[in-house]
C-alpha cells in the first residue's frame, strides 16, 4: 500500500525542517570565513575550533536522529493524532539543536552545566520521542502497510546512553563532550535499528 498524500506531505515537511536545521548549523562557519583578511587559514581554524567541532558533532547527531526517524516510520502509510503530535515534538527537538550548538562556541558557555543539559538533554528527549513513536506505530496496525512492528529497544538504549553521557559530563567536567562523541562513534543502538529496518 502507498502512503496517504497528507502523510507524505507531512513527512516531506519534516524532512525540509531537518535540512534547514542542518543549514543553520553551518551558517556561523560561513561568517567565520570573512575574518580571514589575508591571514593564515590554519590560525583561523584553530581560533574557531569550538565552532567547527560543535558543527560536526551536531551535524552527526541530527543526521543519525533523522535516519532513526526514517527507519521508524518506514512502514507507516497514515498518521493518527498521537503520531502527529509525537512527530511534531521530535521535529521541535531538531529545530532547537542549533541554539545549544551556538552556545558551545561561546567562551565559557560550552563548559557550563546548563549548556550541557540543554545540548545533550535535547538529544535524549529527541531519542525518547522516537521510541514513543515506535510504540504508537506498533499499536496501530491500520497505520502500517506491514505486520512488522518497529522495535523501540534500540532507541530506548540510545536515550539511556545520552543520559549517561550527560551524567558523566556533569560529574566529570574535564570529560567535556567526549562521552557524547564516544556514543556517536560506537553507534551500536543506531546500527541495530538500521539493521532491523533493512532486514524487512
Amino acid at each position: 500500500m502507498e502512503r496517504s498524500r497528507d502523510f507524505e506531505r507531512f513527512i516531506t515537511f519534516i524532512d525540509a525542517i531537518v535540512a534547514i536545521a542542518i543549514t543553520l548549523l553551518v551558517l556561523p562557519l560561513v561568517d567565520i570565513a570573512g575574518e580571514l583578511n589575508g591571514g593564515s587559514v590554519t590560525d583561523l581554524v584553530s581560533d574557531h575550533s569550538n565552532e567547527i567541532w560543535g558543527f560536526l558533532l551536531s551535524f552527526l547527531v541530527i543526521a543519525r536522529l533523522w535516519l532513526s526517524q526514517h527507519a521508524v516510520i518506514r512502514t507507516v502509510i497514515a498518521e493518527n493524532a498521537a503520531l502527529t503530535r509525537l512527530l511534531l515534538g521530535w521535529t521541535l527537538t531538531i529545530v532547537v539543536l542549533p541554539f545549544p550548538t551556538a552556545l558551545l562556541a561561546e567562551p565559557g558557555a560550552g563548559d557550563q552545566a546548563a549548556t550541557k543539559i540543554f545540548y545533550i538533554g535535547t538529544m535524549a528527549v529527541s531519542s525518547a520521542l522516537l521510541a514513543a513513536i515506535c510504540v504508537v506505530v506498533g499499536r496501530d496496525r491500520s497505520a502500517r502497510d506491514s505486520d512488522d512492528k518497529p522495535d523501540p529497544t534500540p532507541l530506548i538504549q540510545t536515550t539511556v546512553a545520552f543520559v549517561l553521557a550527560l551524567a558523566i559530563s556533569l560529574t566529570f567536567p574535564a570529560t567535556s563532550y567526549y562521552p557524547l562523541m564516544l556514543l556517536m562513534a560506537t553507534d551500536f543502538p543506531f546500527r541495530r535499528l538500521f539493521s532491523r529496518a533493512k532486514a524487512h
